[in-house]
C-alpha cells in the first residue's frame, strides 16, 4: 500500500478484471456527465463505461453547487459502478485517491485530498468527486462516479470571483497539459482502488486517506450544519465514510451530506 501513497499505482488484484476505462463515450457537450451516465446505467450499460464531455453545461458538486465546465478545459467525466454492497460512502475517497495517485505519477504534482470530495494545491480547489448512487427497490442498482477536474484553465478563465478559490494544472505546472498521457493512468489507479474496495478492505483505504488528506488528524475544526455548528478535534473517518469529530464531553460522527462547511479554527 506504501507505493501507491508514493505514486506508483497499486496492482490490481487477480481476482479482479481490469475494466474501467475499456469502453469511453466521447461527446462534445451535455448539461452533466453524471445525468448521461445515469441514463446509460438505467439502459443496462456495463459497468466500467466511462463518459467524457468536452464541456458541461450544467454541471455540479455536492448538494447542487454548479461546477464551472469551460469547453477543452478540464476533465468532465463520469463513471458506471455497480458494486455488489450497498455501503459505497468510501468510495469519494476511493476516487480521490485515484485521482491523486494519476496526477503524481504521471505529471509530479502532489496534491491533497479535502474530505469529502475535494482535490486541492496550497489550499486552492483542482477538482471534485461526486458520487449519486440508483436503486431498484431496496436494492442499490449502480453508482456513478463524477469526476470534474482542472486540467488547462488559465487564471483568466475561471470567472472573476472564483479566481482566489480555485488553480488548475496547468496554471501549477506552467504548462499544458496533455489529457491523453493522464486518462490511461487514472483508469488504471481507479481499478486498483476500486477493486482494494470490492475485497472488503476499508481501513486500508482509510489509513491511505488520511496519510493524504488535506486535513491533518489532531486539527481543531468547526463543523457547520444545519442544525448548528460544532468545534472539536478531526479524529479521522470511520468505515462508514463518516467524519469523526471529538468534542470535549463526546464523540460525533458527520456523513457528508450533512455538512454545509468545514472551518479550521
Amino acid at each position: 500500500m506504501n507505493e501507491g501513497i508514493k505514486g506508483k499505482i497499486l496492482s490490481v488484484p487477480a481476482f479482479y478484471r481490469m475494466m474501467i476505462g475499456q469502453k469511453i463515450q466521447w461527446i462534445k457537450s451535455c448539461p452533466s456527465t453524471n445525468d448521461l451516465a445515469r441514463e446509460l446505467a438505467i439502459s443496462g450499460e456495463e459497468e466500467g463505461t466511462v463518459i467524457i464531455a468536452e464541456e458541461q453545461t450544467k454541471g455540479r458538486g455536492r448538494k447542487g453547487r454548479s461546477w464551472y465546465s469551460p469547453k477543452k478545459s478540464g476533465l468532465y467525466a463520469s463513471v458506471i459502478l455497480r458494486p455488489p454492497k450497498a455501503g459505497v460512502s468510501l468510495i469519494p475517497l476511493v476516487a480521490g485517491l485515484a485521482v491523486r495517485e494519476a496526477i503524481l505519477e504521471t505529471i509530479g504534482v502532489e496534491v491533497w485530498i479535502q474530505w469529502p470530495n475535494d482535490l486541492v494545491w496550497e489550499e486552492k480547489k483542482l477538482g471534485g468527486i461526486l458520487c449519486e448512487s440508483g436503486f431498484l427497490g431496496n436494492r442499490l442498482s449502480f453508482l456513478i462516479l463524477g469526476i470534474g477536474l482542472n486540467i488547462n484553465h488559465n487564471l483568466e478563465d475561471f470567472p472573476t470571483e472564483m479566481r482566489p478559490l480555485v488553480t488548475s494544472l496547468r496554471i501549477i505546472k506552467k504548462e499544458y497539459i496533455a489529457l491523453k498521457n493522464l486518462l490511461p493512468i487514472l483508469w488504471q489507479a481507479l481499478d486498483a482502488w476500486y477493486a482494494l474496495f470490492l475485497e472488503g478492505k476499508e481501513q486500508e483505504i482509510i489509513e491511505s486517506f488520511l496519510k493524504n488528506s488535506a486535513l491533518p488528524l489532531g486539527e481543531i475544526i468547526t463543523v457547520v450544519t444545519d442544525k448548528g455548528a460544532f468545534t472539536g478535534i478531526f479524529k479521522g473517518i470511520d468505515s462508514y465514510g463518516r467524519l469523526i469529530l471529538e468534542e470535549k464531553v463526546r464523540k460525533r460522527t458527520f456523513l457528508s451530506a450533512e455538512i454545509d462547511t468545514i472551518k479550521c479554527e
